[in-house]
């Protein structure tokens, strides 16, 4: 009896504990969304606390009922990461309405635009940039890295993007697209279509 009583107050107290988690981290996102100049709309609903650092000169614009899962407590599928949100040197982020993250990093230098009810599984990290210029000579220096490739990456609606993804600079999924778990994303993917694999490569048409 004493040990039902033990089982029951610690699920109690964590009930509790995620509540109240969740409501102070759905009020430091917002305080994060404004202090970063970020512009969204309504139904914004936050599970855990995303990292943002969006620089001067760049610019993110969120749709409705935007759905950011942060961190361990929410989505325990393993290897867990806040949502990362990070624009630098001009970056421009745009995500759709009705669009589901699950510890996804965005990270844009030039843009990433993400449409309409697209869902992004766990730990899926978005890339429009080299990040290094590929010179021997300036391999290290971060005052080289302003001059990395980029490319535009674009999400068109209702794609879904399974959990440890990679997608890298210059790739637009296609409408409705799926894409396998543990993928690496260097290619475009046409509308209606599973790819998987590393690299990822056609599986089926849906």
């Amino acid at each position: 009896m004493l040990f039902k009583l033990l089982r029951l107050s610690f699920r109690s107290v964590r009930f509790v504990f995620r509540r109240i988690h969740r409501a102070v981290g759905e009020v430091i996102t917002r305080v994060l969304f404004y202090m970063n100049n970020i512009q969204y709309g309504s139904g914004l609903q936050c599970y855990g606390i995303p990292v943002i650092d969006i620089n001067d000169g760049c610019s993110v614009r969120i749709g409705d009922e935007l759905s950011l899962i942060s961190g361990r407590h929410y989505n325990p599928i393993g290897r867990n990461q806040p949502c990362y949100l990070i624009a630098n040197y001009g970056g421009v982020i745009r995500i759709g309405n009705r669009v589901g993250m699950s510890a996804t990093a965005l990270v844009c230098h030039h843009s990433i635009t993400i449409g309409d009810e697209v869902r992004i599984g766990g730990n899926t990290v978005i890339y429009d940039t080299d990040f290094h210029v590929l010179d021997l000579n300036s391999a290290g220096n971060t005052q080289d890295n302003d001059r990395a490739k980029t490319s535009p990456v674009v999400i068109n609606r209702r794609a879904f993007i399974g959990s440890h993804v990679t997608i890298l600079k210059g790739v637009t999924i296609g409408e409705n697209a799926v894409i396998g778990a543990g993928s690496m994303v260097t290619k475009d993917v046409p509308a209606n279509q599973i790819w998987g694999g590393n690299p990822a490569r056609y599986l089926r048409s849906l």
